[in-house]
Order: structure tokens, then C-alpha cells, then sequence
């Protein structure tokens, strides 16, 4: 493993003109000769994703499909924080079912004083998605306590695929989980749109009332024939969401089928229970087709499978401090392409969305650390800062 920061050229910048609107956060569209990347770590194993614990140490977490989470001290020091190989679906790293293993990670908003965090991952032998709840050693600030696992949520997975696996905690203090819809192709149960399942869905906990409680204004706690821990649904496989640090706004990049990937949003404090649409539609355009719902909520922004483009991979709204031409912006990316985009909303309420950038890399996940910088993870094995032109 290798810790040392490598500054490396600017990427083949990629900027599509057009007419973009203004944001009141946002002056001036992003200008991508204002920043590089900076290779922080290589030398990973399938890394899926990158943290940090909100605790004020600004260390970095970073998360290997296999089983192991590293923890990346400021003084470059690098440990493994916890590894749970042993329980993590034998398949995780056979080319044929990349979609098993360890997916999540969440720090506790409150982890400085509770050392909770929780992981999401496939279990050996039944395959099933876990949620389980661990507490950080005692007596090492930079080991978990392995003994302290409590299982918090078990979903049976029909197929290898779609398995969804992120979460992370939303201003509202609760637990937000991805679920994918299962697998296969065309969400052949279709789960998505059926509330009686968690395959396909957004889910809401809270963790706070221990193993959890569904919070009471979750949009179908009342309802017996569904089920109370969906937050949103409708989705194919969300492959990373984020909430923007400033106003609490979630993002979520849904993968789409054959042919459009998507950007879905959902503004703080509006009503819950949407449906992102999957598979009546896969972005914007017919799937299935059918009568739409009333609570249909249809994509911020999409791309097609044209130019190499696979899979979506969701990121953040940038609010670093080292990169002015980036704040407020939303960037997300592709896994087989590299292609970066942005997306903002303009003061007419319109989305904006244009290439950024082409990358050399295979974009598992994008990250953020405590002071809002972003990161990217190669999952041939890199980690990549964005950081300042020099």
C-alpha cells in the first residue's frame, strides 16, 4: 500500500459549452482548468468507497469490496480499521458477481461520543443484505471492536446483482440505506414499485432506538400491507446518494437498464414517499410503460449508454473551500467511462447539467472528507483528490 501523494497532470479536460443558467450559489459555471487530480493511495483491492467519522480527527475510511475498511490518519499513517472478510459473500471478488460484498459504510452523527457506525454487506453462504450496527475498540481510536456487532436488518437477495448497499445519515438525524431491486433484469418481480418489499426502495431508521424504529413520518408507517421502513421508492439500484452539507438535500444516482442512467433529488423537508419511477420508466423514457403514479418523481438529469457509458456512479454538491469554481455544484460520474458531469439548479428553478470532464478512471464511488473536499475511488485500486490547479 502506498500512502505517499503523487500530483499527477491535469486529466483530458472535456468542457462542453452552452447556455447555462446561474444559480444564486453558483456564479459561474465550473471552470475544470481550476482544478487536478492528486493520487492520495493506490495499491487497493476493488475499493467501493470513501469517509470520514464527522469527529474532527479528519481521518479518511476507505472501503475495500473484500471485507476491509482502512482508516487514513492526517499524518498519512494507514491501518485497518476492521476486517470482515470472514463474513462477506465467498463471490465478492469473482468477476461474475461484483456486486456482493461489503457496500456500506456510516459513521453515527454522534460517533465522537457513541463510537457507533454501521456496515452494509452480503453474507457468505445465504447472500442476504446485513445492516449491522459496531462500536469502535476501546482501547484503539483506529480499530473497530469486532465483538460488538449487532445485526440490525436482513433482506433476502433472489439474485446476485442489485444489491444497492450505501447509506448514510441525513440531517434529520435518521439512517438512509439503498436497496436495489433484487437483480436479474427488468426487475422481473417488479419489486420497485411494489411497497410490500424493501427491494427497490429507499429506506429510513432510526438507529437511536436500538436495533431500530421506523420514524413516525415515514410515508407508509400506517399502512399494514407495506412496509414501514420505506422512505422512497421506484429505484433500479441506487449506486450512491448523498446529502448536500448545506441544505440537507439528497441526490441519488439510480443505474439504469439497457439504455439511460439516472440523477433523481429529493429537497429537504418536502413530503416523503416518492416514486423515482423504475420500471415504468428508466430515466426519462418509457421501460414497461403504464399509467404513471400520482407521487412520480422524474429524473434531474440522465445520460445515455452512447461513448462507453455503463453505470452511474452518484456523487456530491461540492462545498470545499479550495475550489470556489465548484461550489454548489453536483458532480456525479460513470464506472466504465470515467466521464464526469455536473449538475445545478439555475435561479429560473431549471437543471443544468453538462459534461465536466473525461477521467482515466473507473469511477466506484465519489468521496467526501470532513472539510467538504472531494475524492474520487478507482476501483482498480486508486485513491484520487480533487485539488486546486497548481
Amino acid at each position: 500500500m502506498k500512502a505517499s501523494t503523487l500530483h499527477i497532470g491535469l486529466f483530458v479536460w472535456v468542457w462542453l459549452t452552452g447556455v447555462m443558467g446561474v444559480h444564486a450559489q453558483v456564479p459561474n459555471p465550473p471552470n475544470p482548468a481550476a482544478f487536478q487530480a492528486t493520487v492520495l493511495l493506490n495499491g487497493l483491492v476493488r475499493p467501493l468507497y470513501l469517509t470520514h467519522a464527522n469527529d474532527q480527527s479528519n481521518r479518511l475510511f476507505v472501503v475495500e469490496q473484500g471485507g476491509k475498511v482502512y482508516v487514513m490518519g492526517t499524518d498519512g499513517a494507514f491501518n485497518t480499521f476492521m476486517d470482515v472478510s470472514n463474513l462477506i459473500s465467498v463471490d465478492a471478488l469473482n468477476p461474475n458477481y461484483t456486486e456482493r460484498g461489503l457496500l456500506g459504510l456510516a459513521f453515527h452523527p454522534q460517533f465522537a461520543s457513541n463510537g457507533a457506525f454501521f456496515i452494509n454487506y452480503t453474507e457468505a453462504n445465504t447472500h442476504d443484505t446485513i445492516v449491522a450496527r459496531y462500536l469502535v475498540s476501546a482501547d484503539d481510536p483506529n480499530r473497530a471492536d469486532l465483538t460488538s456487532a449487532v445485526e440490525l436488518l436482513r433482506v433476502a437477495q433472489p439474485y446476485p446483482n442489485h444489491n444497492g448497499g450505501h447509506m448514510a445519515f441525513g440531517a434529520d438525524g435518521y439512517l438512509y440505506i439503498s436497496m436495489g431491486d433484487g437483480g436479474s433484469a427488468g426487475d422481473p418481480q417488479n419489486y420497485a414499485q411494489q411497497t410490500s418489499t424493501l427491494l427497490g426502495k429507499i429506506l429510513r431508521l432510526d438507529v437511536d432506538a436500538p436495533p431500530y424504529a421506523v420514524p413516525a413520518d415515514n410515508p407508509f408507517v400506517n399502512d399494514p400491507a407495506s412496509k414501514a421502513e420505506i422512505w422512497a421508492y421506484g429505484v433500479r439500484n441506487v449506486w450512491r446518494f448523498s446529502f448536500d452539507r448545506a441544505n440537507g438535500d439528497l441526490y441519488l444516482g439510480d443505474v439504469g437498464q439497457n439504455t439511460y442512467e439516472e440523477i433523481n433529488y429529493h429537497a429537504f423537508g418536502t413530503p416523503n414517499g416518492a416514486n423515482y419511477g423504475w420500471r415504468i420508466y428508466e430515466g426519462l423514457h418509457y421501460y414497461t410503460g403504464g399509467n404513471d403514479p400520482a407521487n412520480l418523481v422524474m429524473p434531474i438529469a440522465e445520460y445515455s449508454h452512447a461513448d462507453g457509458h455503463c453505470s452511474v456512479t452518484g456523487g456530491y454538491v461540492y462545498r470545499g473551500g479550495n475550489i470556489p469554481s465548484l461550489q454548489g455544484i453536483y458532480l456525479f460520474g460513470d464506472f466504465c467511462s470515467g466521464q464526469i458531469w455536473t449538475t445545478y439548479r439555475d435561479t429560473s428553478g431549471a437543471w443544468q447539467t453538462s459534461r465536466l470532464l473525461d477521467s482515466p478512471y473507473t469511477i466506484a464511488s465519489f468521496g467526501e472528507d470532513e472539510a467538504g473536499e472531494l475524492y474520487i475511488v478507482d476501483y482498480t485500486g486508486q485513491i484520487i483528490r480533487l485539488d486546486p490547479a497548481t
